[in-house]
């Protein structure tokens, strides 16, 4: 028993030092992805409709939206709205490239109220 737990012993510390490695790439990744959700809501003029923090029309703020909603619901409301809620105004955004969607998703998804 000793021989096999000194064995997995290596590996189990190759395994931590690679699983620390790559948990800063996801971290990259996320503040470039919500830096560009950011610029996809600004380009798209979300502002018109929508506030965040403040900024925009108050009408239909979206401080918290990312605890109201999950990430799959929010991107199904962005692409078709109607589909969601019937008598939604806003208008639908089929047509948006898919890194722009995702990147928009994920800001949207990142807004909570602390």
């Amino acid at each position: 028993m000793r021989r096999i737990a000194a064995a997995l012993i290596p590996l189990i510390l190759v395994f931590a030092l690679a699983s620390v490695g790559r948990a800063e790439e996801p971290a990259k990744t996320d503040a470039a992805s919500l830096d560009k959700g950011k610029g996809v809501y600004s380009a798209q003029h979300c502002s018109m409709c929508h506030a965040i923090a403040g900024k925009g029309n108050p009408k239909t703020p979206l401080d918290d939206v990312g605890a109201k909603l999950k990430p799959e619901e929010i991107r199904k409301y962005i692409v078709s709205p109607k589909d969601v809620k019937v008598d939604s105004k806003m208008r639908g955004y089929p047509g948006l490239p898919t890194a722009d969607l995702d990147a928009l998703v994920a800001y949207l998804s990142s807004l909570k109220k602390k």
